[in-house]
């Protein structure tokens, strides 16, 4: 399913600002929306989507049948401009390998966000697909995930993270802002910007960092 035009504009605005420009304009809203203990484990550059929310429960090896790993009910639920996001409690299993990164390539799907494990990570590179997991493992999630929601809400490392939210990503982190307050959190993320190109040029020109602070009243 093709993106409306809206959403791409707003995604191509949001993939433009670094996730540290995010944090301080979420930080000004009051709003709790970067998502910590991730690391980039594929792709680079800064990422945006809507997201696509899946909850899974994990247990023991044998702890479920072969059949509640169904990978294939949130992947093939992919579309274009959405960004993948996992919820299984931080644990030391997969859930995400290379098929499912081709996979998740082919459906046009910008990106995956994992609270858990992938792995295949030289396959999952070779896509280019943009990945971050909180970790990398070998142990196969067949028969220790039970895949328990698709589209859902769910909370990732504290953050709460609904179907539709917009998540952005980069080297430096993941950050959730809901759709009801992305306007204003992006204007003021942009504005935010413009005042660091402006101490970034002024840098450049020989001006000392304290004076370019104290004028345009940023840091």
């Amino acid at each position: 399913m093709k993106m409306n035009l809206t959403t791409s504009a707003l995604l191509r605005r949001c993939c433009a600002l670094a996730t540290s420009t995010w944090s301080d304009a979420l930080d000004q809203l009051g709003i709790a929306g970067v998502i910590e203990g991730l690391a980039l484990q594929s792709g680079s550059g800064c990422v945006a989507g809507v997201a696509l929310t899946v909850q899974e429960t994990v247990g023991p090896l044998q702890a479920f049948p072969r059949e509640a790993f169904a990978v294939g009910s949130f992947l093939d639920a992919l579309s274009e401009g959405n960004i993948l996001v996992i919820e299984m409690g931080g644990a030391e299993v997969s859930t995400f390998g290379g098929l499912a990164a081709q996979a998740t390539r082919n459906q046009g799907a910008a990106g995956v966000v994992i609270n858990g494990g992938c792995r295949d990570l030289a396959a999952i590179r070779e896509t280019g697909l943009w990945v971050a997991s909180k970790c990398i493992t070998p142990i196969s999630g067949q028969r220790r995930v039970n895949v328990t929601g698709v589209n859902i809400p769910i909370t990732v490392c504290g953050v709460g993270v609904d179907q539709g939210d917009f998540i952005i990503g980069d080297e430096t982190g993941v950050v959730c802002v809901s759709a009801e307050r992305l306007p204003d959190a992006l204007t003021l993320a942009e504005e935010l910007h413009a005042r660091d190109k402006q101490f970034a040029d002024d840098l450049s020109a020989g001006h000392a960092f304290g004076s370019t602070s104290a004028r345009l009243k940023h840091t």
